[in-house]
């Protein structure tokens, strides 16, 4: 098992990452309902992506010699109605100034990040709008 998760009532969760104790807490958004206090689940898939990509690209980085240490993404994602899903997400990757890589190079840790485990995971109807900011 992966985790464990409880609901507390008032539209809001407790997720539990079983192997490192980990405790994560969801609310529903404001805009259905909830008091937006908390990520929602559904901030949780955007951002799980920013996560993923940058992470992805930390393993690779690491066996060609370069430290990313400093990146950050920005995620930004947008609802649709009818049905409520994710439409969109959007993530805007920054790279250390001081971080000096020849176009090769850049190039391999954006496929990689392009292609994370959770952008595979994703349905095909949201749209992925990435920037990499060198």
């Amino acid at each position: 098992m992966t985790s464990q998760i409880i609901y507390k009532g008032d539209l809001r969760c407790t997720a539990t990452h079983l192997q490192s104790g980990t405790v994560i807490e969801t609310d529903a958004p404001t805009d259905n309902k909830g008091k937006g206090a908390r990520f929602s689940p559904t901030d949780l898939v955007a951002t799980g992506l920013g996560l993923c990509m940058i992470t992805t690209m930390g393993i690779k980085a690491e066996t060609m010699g370069i430290q990313l240490d400093g990146t950050t993404a920005d995620v930004t994602k947008v609802m649709a109605s009818d049905p409520r899903r994710i439409s969109k997400v959007v993530v805007h990757i920054s790279f250390p100034k001081s971080l000096n890589l020849d176009e090769k190079q850049k190039e391999i840790l954006e496929r990689t990040a392009r292609t994370c485990p959770v952008e595979r995971s994703l349905h095909p109807d949201v749209e992925l709008d990435f920037q990499f900011n060198w």
